[in-house]
């Protein structure tokens, strides 16, 4: 997952993803303007696996993350202001053996391929019209997760505006609760699609300590699913999550 390389950024005319706008309108007498993306809704799951007890979410590689992470590396000053003979040295042999600036840059300033994985609820855009919502989480849940869960057994938590200050697209969360015998594979994501995902486990004993730990990249659907956990379902299984 994280061998990660010749990374290009270019300017993105055609998407099926995003689509850019700027709308213009009066509010109360101003004249005001905003640039927003066309994005698609999606849904996310979060899995609770009643045999081991545990969460289930995925990890994965994400660009926008790399290049935000990137760009606030790029603003940082050097560990060191000054260079050592030996590295002017290396430094002079380098240029002298033709090596272009985009090739240093390609090799010794991107971050390594950590800074831009994260864990999330397993989740997927509705991009699927004759699908309802709990059939479309059902999907995500068996090629990310490897469990198959009917959509009847999937629970709608709530819906919520995400990115309201760019896309206002809107996220619809469940639960789904499975066990050892709803696995049908080790789930992974579709290749065909471009995904590369890892299933990740989270013992409920250690689950509100992994969402407070700012260490730990992670979405706040995350953060906020096992909070709703802990609130809602802890206590009809008498169990604890650790707070």
């Amino acid at each position: 997952m994280e061998e990660i390389n010749n990374i290009e950024v270019v300017p993105c005319t055609e998407s099926d993803y995003l689509k850019p706008f700027r709308v213009h309108y009066n509010q109360n007498g101003t004249k005001k303007s905003w640039d927003f993306m066309r994005t698609h809704d999606s849904v996310s799951v979060l899995i609770f696996n009643t045999t081991s007890h545990c969460f289930v979410l995925v990890k994965q590689f994400r660009p926008a993350v790399y290049m935000c992470e990137w760009e606030k590396a790029k603003t940082q000053p050097p560990k060191s202001a000054e260079k050592t003979e030996e590295g002017a040295a290396e430094a002079a042999t380098e240029s002298q053996e033709g090596q272009s600036a985009s090739e240093g840059e390609s090799s010794s300033q991107w971050l390594p391929a950590s800074a831009g994985v994260t864990y999330e609820l397993c989740a997927g855009l509705v991009d699927k019209p004759n699908l309802s919502l709990e059939e479309i989480a059902r999907q995500e849940v068996l090629e990310e997760c490897g469990y198959d869960v009917p959509a009847s057994k999937l629970k709608k938590i709530t819906s919520y505006r995400s990115g309201v200050g760019v896309t206002g697209s809107k996220q619809t969360m469940f639960y789904a609760e499975v066990s050892d015998d709803n696995c049908v594979s080790p789930g992974g994501g579709e290749p065909k699609e471009g995904e590369l995902i890892e299933v990740v486990k989270v013992p409920l004993h250690e689950a509100m300590t992994f969402a407070y730990d700012e260490r730990i990249p992670k979405t706040m659907g995350v953060i906020f699913s096992f909070i709703w956990f802990h609130n809602n379902m802890s206590p009809k299984y008498k169990i604890s999550t650790n707070v």
